[in-house]
């Protein structure tokens, strides 16, 4: 499945989107809290958000993993390597 290909293990993605949104989730948290003023409502909206969140990030990082574009092209050494250039 093209989504599941990429340079990144699928253990590196998960853990990326996992530490990304605790720290979002402490944000939301908080916002929650300082505009409900209840932090139980703080907690619900965190909560929900975290769970939706880390799914969707996680499909999103192994999208992008799949997309060639922006990356360089090194050789096995580790140099870069020029692109062609197509024909004109």
């Amino acid at each position: 499945m093209l989504l599941f290909r990429g340079r990144e293990a699928h253990s590196r993605s998960f853990a990326k989107a996992a530490s990304w949104r605790i720290l979002g989730s402490i944000d939301t948290f908080l916002l929650s809290w300082f505009f409900t003023g209840s932090p139980k409502a703080a907690g619900a909206i965190a909560t929900t958000e975290v769970l939706t969140k880390l799914v969707l990030y996680y499909f999103h990082e192994r999208a992008w993993s799949s997309v060639s574009w922006g990356f360089k092209a090194e050789d096995a050494a580790g140099n870069e390597v020029p692109k062609p250039q197509p024909a004109e």
